[in-house]
């Protein structure tokens, strides 16, 4: 392959890569409201000639490149978090600001960036004859990751029949290539008491109190949580909290708290749940110790509920899909890194949930993900894009290669 001509091409597409994440910015897309970055990105497929372009029930955009039985699919979700404390930001997060090397505005990362390095990627490929006879290359932008991450490859999997060779996860990697992540999970603790009036406290059972005593052990517990050499410790944070009273001239009756767990490799739910549950104020009180679910219907009104586990995954650094990338980045733009992401992806469910390799690279920083003042670095949408144009050329010959 001549890398130069890739990295060139790249860079000329520049302008428009700026315009279209621009435009992509200053439409709002919160999870289960994306429909008009949905038709945004269904427009900017067509435009660059994309041979099929479709919308999915769930309200997914897959653009195909190539016409080949083995599919190597690019994966960027579209929606973003909210806005938070206005207060916060120094500039209006829809609207957005660029300078000559960065593009700012809610989503610039996180990951909106994604999506756009992979169709001119995608574009790349076509243009200069780069994708192998016997692959389709599958450009997914994808809803509700914020929500529930990887429920969107739930559906593509199981319900569009879709089952991709390898993926490329377009999360922000600070420029490094990533090979996994820590699973998490959403637990529910909840308490009941006995409410009575708050005059008279010692009546009745304050379910606060309750759960004061079980959030210390919880916090306790976080310390002593197992430890990988790779992903790194297992982790837990209370994140919501919970409770009802008949007023508030009266003693609580119920409190419940959320918690964020992140899972690293060799934990499961069920040795997440089982930790809690053996705290001893949670058997003293009785507390309930569950798994939340997740039903929100997408922006097209679909309904697809799932348990809120979110498996770890990982991949050797010798697998092909993580070669191909090594060595597609390490031709234009010298040895890269290889680590893993903090937080976690739609990974969870393509490698976590169904064995499909994943392989991480995209444009940004993972810090900027759901900070104010977010964006991402021109220089970063070329950059992935020259990357990504040579992966499935790389890795069909390689594949060859060891036959």
């Amino acid at each position: 392959m001549d890398y130069n001509r890739i990295n060139e091409a790249a860079k000329s597409y520049l302008p428009a890569m700026t315009k279209f994440l621009r435009d992509l910015i200053r439409i709002p897309g919160e999870s289960c409201t994306e429909g008009g970055v949905i038709h945004r990105i269904k427009e900017e497929m067509e435009k660059v000639g994309f041979d099929k372009v479709e919308i999915d029930p769930m309200g997914n955009v897959l653009g195909y490149m190539g016409n080949g039985k083995r599919v190597i699919a690019y994966d960027a979700h579209i929606d973003t978090v909210g806005l938070g404390e206005l207060c916060n930001w120094e500039f209006d997060p829809y609207e957005g600001y660029e300078t000559d090397e960065v593009i700012a505005g809610r989503g610039a990362s996180d990951q909106l960036g994604g999506i756009v390095s992979s169709v001119y990627g995608a574009l790349i490929m076509k243009e200069q004859g780069l994708i192998p006879d016997d692959v389709t290359v599958l450009v997914t932008g994808t809803v509700q990751e914020e929500d529930c991450d990887g429920l969107c490859w739930q559906y593509i999997i199981n319900e569009d029949n879709i089952r991709p060779e390898f993926v490329v996860i377009t999360e922000p990697t600070n420029g490094n290539i990533y090979r996994g992540h820590r699973g998490r999970m959403e637990i529910r603790v909840e308490v009941k008491g006995v409410s009575c009036h708050g005059s008279a406290p010692e009546r009745g059972k304050n379910a606060i109190y309750m759960m004061a005593d079980i959030i210390q052990e919880v916090r306790e517990l976080n310390d002593r949580l197992h430890f990988d050499p790779f992903l790194g410790k297992g982790t837990l944070a209370v994140s919501q909290s919970f409770y009802n009273s008949p007023s508030r001239c009266a003693v609580a009756d119920m409190a419940a708290i959320s918690i964020d767990r992140r899972l690293t490799w060799g934990e499961t739910y069920i040795s997440a749940l089982d930790e809690i549950k053996a705290l001893p104020s949670v058997k003293k009180y009785g507390a309930e110790v569950t798994m939340y679910m997740y039903d929100r219907p997408s922006w097209t009104e679909l309904t697809y509920p799932t348990e809120c586990y979110f498996p770890t995954w990982v991949i050797p650094e010798d697998h092909p899909a993580c070669v191909a990338m090594t060595e597609s980045y390490r031709s234009m733009y010298g040895e890269p890194k290889v680590d893993k992401w903090t937080f976690s992806t739609n990974g969870v469910s393509i490698m976590g949930r169904f064995g499909i390799p994943c392989i991480g690279l995209g444009p940004g920083k993972e810090e900027e993900a759901h900070a104010p003042n977010e964006k991402t670095w021109k220089y970063d949408l070329v950059k992935c894009a020259a990357i990504y144009a040579a992966v499935p050329n790389l890795y069909v010959l390689n594949a060859k290669e060891e036959k």
